[in-house]
């Protein structure tokens, strides 16, 4: 028979019992750690999206952050060559008004004998920022172009591109302030918040990068934009080629855009006004024979349309207009419209693509009305129109050549100086002394012209 015999390795019930709760606490405490970051996290995450939406509302971080950060980004005019200084690249405006040129322009003045005696001096800060690469936030010229003086200082031939601009936000017709809004950023000019970055539009950028992803993912064949104003601005005046090349430039024009609308402080009203302004002053309509590049509503009228720039604004300001015609309204406004949206394709719209232009300012005729921005009789007048182009034949851009032979001995010099046509040359920004004495030359090319045209002898 056999024995039955208890086993010393098997623990006793207690012992057992007791390592178990000691398995247990270290699971309890380890879920408790869990719950607790979750909860951490989550409260984060929350906090997060209330400081965005706060954010978004009120603008406050970045009105704050980006003003403090402008207010460095300055320059000074001093003696000498500059050692802090970063050219312009090759954006279409800093190349048509010679700044991207600079170095060239000056190596060969000194070549011939001119020196430097001042130029800008950036600060620390605004060096970085541009050696980053992004666009210097100076306060850019409304109008520019050839300046030249004489002697004694006394100006004797200046030339303006564009020849006439809107020179303040309130000279603009509240009209065509609408109608640009309406097509291109209906949120700029917003009362609240007043420190509104007008550099981005949140939903529509969200829009457009989604569009954008799409694209690259071959979900759709093109992307939606989502530009701004104020990033159009960066983009024409100083991207490569005036375009955007990709989703890097596109931020470049964005960081760029908002430094210089905080320039002024935390509040952007002012800034906002003014890029309404500067966009109608310098949006590219493409190129007219006989004038070249156009740019600006005012000289868009007077090229494509043969429009007084003048006459189309008191047209579109009913409180000065009181006794014109429907008709006449509606042709201006119509006019004004195209211009508005042949800037997407200008080269297209304003010599192909004239039928497709006169369809899509139809088109948006009827969306401003419905929309509020005008009422049925104006967009029923302005539907009833047909905006005519100039005949180049009948009617050409003639550019009046001054025959004056100290002007002519001036611009062929600084022709030659700067090894430019006489077309590059009147589109600078360029201020210039000549030795000449314009009074003193006058009456010499009056006497030289007498001599060759003696008076007829009397009977």
């Amino acid at each position: 028979m056999g024995a039955l015999w208890r086993s010393d390795s098997a623990p006793p019930v207690s012992a057992r019992k007791a390592a178990t709760a000691v398995q247990l606490e270290p699971r309890r405490q380890s879920h408790a750690v869990r719950w607790a970051v979750g909860i951490i996290l989550m409260f984060v995450l929350v906090a997060g999206v209330a400081l965005l939406v706060y954010e978004l509302r009120t603008a406050y971080f970045q009105s704050t952050e980006l003003s403090r950060y402008a207010a460095q980004l300055t320059y000074q005019v001093e003696s000498g060559s500059s050692d802090a200084i970063i050219y312009p690249g090759a954006g279409p405006f800093d190349q048509r008004m010679g700044y991207s040129r600079l170095p060239t322009f000056i190596e060969r003045l000194q070549s011939r004998g001119f020196e430097v005696l001042q130029q800008s001096q950036f600060s620390p800060a605004l060096m970085r920022y541009a050696e980053r690469g992004f666009f210097p936030p100076f306060d850019e010229k409304a109008q520019t172009g050839v300046a030249i003086e004489d002697c004694r200082g006394t100006p004797f031939y200046t030339v303006r591109n564009p020849r006439q601009r809107y020179p303040s936000f309130d000279a603009i017709p509240p009209l065509v302030v609408g109608s640009l809004l309406f097509i291109e950023d209906r949120k700029l000019l917003a009362g609240e918040p007043a420190e509104a970055n007008p550099a981005v539009d949140w939903p529509r950028f969200v829009k457009a990068a989604l569009s954008q992803a799409g694209k690259y993912v071959a979900m759709q064949d093109q992307s939606a934009g989502g530009s701004t104003l104020a990033t159009q601005l960066e983009k024409y005046r100083h991207s490569p080629d005036g375009i955007t090349h990709a989703p890097a430039e596109k931020l470049r024009q964005m960081v760029s855009a908002s430094v210089r609308a905080y320039q002024g402080g935390p509040q952007t009203l002012e800034a906002r006004q003014n890029i309404v302004r500067d966009y109608l002053n310098s949006v590219p309509l493409s190129a007219a024979p006989g004038h070249g590049e156009v740019h600006g509503l005012a000289d868009g009228l007077r090229i494509w349309y043969g429009a007084d720039f003048a006459t189309t604004n008191r047209l579109l300001d009913p409180q000065r207009s009181a006794d014109a015609s429907l008709a006449e309204r509606g042709l201006a406004l119509r006019q004004v419209l195209s211009l508005m949206i042949a800037q997407r394709r200008p080269s297209y719209y304003l010599s192909r693509g004239r039928a497709e232009l006169a369809e899509l300012t139809d088109s948006h005729l009827r969306l401003l009305a419905s929309g509020g921005v005008l009422d049925a009789d104006l967009r029923d007048a302005a539907l009833a129109q047909q905006a005519t182009y100039r005949d180049w034949q009948t009617d050409p851009n003639l550019q009046l050549v001054d025959t004056d032979k100290g002007i002519s001995m001036a611009r062929a010099r600084l022709a030659s100086l700067l090894n430019l046509s006489y077309y590059q040359l009147d589109r600078l920004d360029l201020d210039a002394r000549a030795s000449l004495n314009s009074d003193l030359q006058q009456e010499v090319s009056l006497y030289l012209e007498q001599l060759a045209d003696p008076p007829s002898p009397k009977p």
